[in-house]
């Protein structure tokens, strides 16, 4: 025998149960705590009673009473674990405050899936879209936010990381235990903070009078996610036989797949390579040996894109607009990178030759 359906909780009912007024159960269902300095942990728990009892607020006449979806899109390259879901995460964190609905998509770096999602978002009625990492070049009625997008025209607003201080904060701390001959895995060509990034690195080591040997710059090439992309373009860096103590690469899921590389060749890290990552994804801490790290702060990114763009869909934010947000890094130091003993030697002829490394760090690969 077919079980009758549940009857959803009405609004009456939620706020007898948890002894509140409707108006106040309203205006936290609406996303309007905020502007009633409703306490947070009255907000909480509203929401839990009114996820665990089934309560469906009706947003969708509240939406054609005032001619809002309440819903934004959310552009990404890919929804795989690290870089894009922390993200995600922290526009959530946002977006759950103020009553919003969001949908994800993936464009894979496909050109006319980067060209038709925005028109797809469009057709049902966003009002507002935030691309994480990719690029948008068609001017949109909607406001715009975009994450390592580096989007520079009108109406844009870029949350963008310090690349600058980034790239001197790695290589500073490679120079600091000692490493001279560091190779380089930049990002892929597709990739918004490739060129950006680089030309950090560059000016870094400048400064630091760090020489960087083109024979030791590798640059990723597929597509794919995951640490393979990383793992094939660390058995290029050794095939080429060029001598190196450290990899910095371009983000931690690459560094993830040059440590299992640099294992199949019989190096240990840090003891042999030191390897250093980008992002400080949650598996970067998790990884063996924990991965030292440039942290990037994705969740805050996210936070800080949503409410940037619920600011301008409201029309909060006076004119002329910043074109960009600028969030900081900041170094984690763990067991991936070691200081450096002596590792080169000269012959007769001058010619430097490969000795084993020995590093201080005991916990290696």
């Amino acid at each position: 025998m077919a079980k009758a359906p549940i009857r959803p909780i009405t609004l009456k009912e939620l706020a007898g149960m948890l002894e509140l007024s409707q108006s106040t159960v309203s205006r936290i269902i609406n996303g309007e705590a905020t502007a009633h300095r409703i306490a947070e942990e009255t907000q909480q728990r509203v929401l839990h009673a009114a996820a665990l009892n089934g309560y469906i607020a009706n947003n969708m006449a509240r939406g054609l009473r005032q001619k809002r979806t309440y819903t934004i899109g959310v552009l990404v390259p890919e929804i795989s674990e690290g870089y894009s879901t922390t993200v995600i995460s922290g526009i959530e964190d946002e977006l759950l405050k103020d009553g919003f609905f969001y949908f994800v998509v993936s464009h894979r770096h496909r050109a006319d899936l980067l060209e038709g999602y925005p028109r797809m978002m469009l057709a049902r009625s966003v009002e507002g879209i935030i691309a994480v990492d990719s690029p948008m070049n068609e001017d949109l009625p909607v406001p715009l936010v975009s994450i390592s997008g580096h989007d520079r025209r009108d109406g844009v607003i870029n949350i963008e990381l310090d690349h600058d201080q980034a790239a001197h904060l790695a290589l500073a701390h490679l120079k600091a235990l000692g490493h001279k001959h560091i190779a380089f895995i930049k990002g892929q060509a597709f990739s918004s903070d490739t060129v950006l990034r680089w030309q950090a690195i560059e000016q870094a080591a400048c400064n630091l009078h760090i020489e960087i040997d083109p024979r030791l710059v590798f640059q990723l090439q597929s597509p794919e996610p995951g640490p393979a992309p990383g793992q094939e373009v660390t058995r290029q860096l050794l095939l080429s036989a060029q001598p190196f103590t450290a990899i910095f690469a371009f983000n931690d899921v690459t560094a993830i797949g040059a440590i299992s590389a640099l294992r199949e060749a019989g190096l240990r890290v840090p003891r042999d390579i030191s390897v250093l990552g980008f992002d400080d994804i949650t598996a970067a801490s998790m990884h063996h040996p924990p991965l030292t790290t440039i942290h990037q702060p994705l969740r805050s990114m996210g936070q800080v894109a949503a409410s940037t763009l619920l600011s301008l869909i409201r029309n909060e934010i006076p004119h002329p607009q910043p074109e960009a947000i600028t969030v900081y890094p900041r170094l984690v130091v763990r067991k991936s990178t070691g200081h450096l003993t002596p590792h080169f030697e000269s012959n007769d002829e001058g010619a430097q030759t490969q000795a084993p490394v020995a590093g201080t760090n005991e916990a290696s690969t």
